[in-house]
């Protein structure tokens, strides 16, 4: 790849803030950006794991620790961010959470829970970081969709409301910001190996039929995120705005 083209997939000197950074794909992505040349602060409210991702990371990394749930605490959690480093040129939610309620079991705490972490946050955080990427006439966001966004599975009654939601979400956010410079797209990741979804990978049986449902023939390995984050973090993405990106081996395919 010549330098010209390997420009086109840099982050390097953006500045990306990810929820979701203490664990997870959250983490993977948070770790990927900054060893691509990104400053990365990282959102989570669990401290402990924070620090830990930082330490390894340098000081190109910050951290803030903020509980997502706070639904009047977004305007300071934007303004702590931007503290560390500047305003975020690259914003990545992939903090999510899953209660894995049957239908007839859903509670309303737990449907409340799932659509405003999942959902209402990656608008309204979104929201507070926009003025500054108009400013500039560029910004990246990135939200995470699921398979979930188009397919049904048992218990995911409120979870795959949430990632229906992404998805069209993803698109007016586009169409809403993009002529201002600000591209907004979704990952949709396949089965990954990951703390929310270690109730199907402890399953040998169902991680096996989850692997021969997609194309490849495989589940999802971490490293299989990096190329589509850069991808969309980068100039490489200039003309592509309100997609989902699925990254799952082909599983949503057959």
């Amino acid at each position: 790849m010549t330098s010209q083209h390997a420009s086109l997939f840099s982050v390097s000197g953006r500045v990306a803030c990810v929820t979701g950074a203490s664990s997870g794909l959250g983490r993977y992505v948070a770790t990927t950006l900054a060893e691509a040349g990104a400053k990365v602060v990282g959102v989570a409210r669990r401290e402990q794991a924070l620090t830990e991702w930082q330490n390894t990371m340098g000081g190109a990394s910050g951290y803030v620790c903020h509980d997502l749930m706070d639904r009047t605490g977004l305007a300071r959690l934007a303004e702590k961010v931007s503290a560390i480093f500047g305003a975020p040129d690259i914003v990545i939610h992939a903090a999510g959470v899953n209660h894995r309620q049957e239908a007839d079991a859903v509670t309303a705490k737990g449907w409340d829970e799932t659509i405003w972490i999942n959902l209402s946050v990656p608008f309204f955080l979104s929201q507070h970081f926009v003025p500054a990427m108009k400013e500039k006439q560029w910004g990246r966001i990135v939200n995470f969709a699921s398979l979930q966004t188009t397919r049904a599975f048992p218990g995911g009654i409120a979870y795959g409301a949430s990632k229906g939601g992404i998805g069209q979400l993803t698109r007016a956010m586009a169409e809403s910001w993009s002529s201002d410079g600000i591209n907004a797209n979704a990952i949709g990741p396949g089965f990954f190996p990951t703390e929310l979804t270690a109730p199907v990978f402890n399953d040998a049986e169902r991680a096996a039929r989850n692997a021969a449902q997609t194309c490849i023939g495989r589940n999802g390995a971490l490293e299989d995120i990096k190329g589509p984050l850069l991808f969309l973090c980068s100039e490489a993405s200039s003309y592509v705005t309100g997609q989902v990106l699925m990254v799952d081996g082909g599983f949503t395919a057959k």
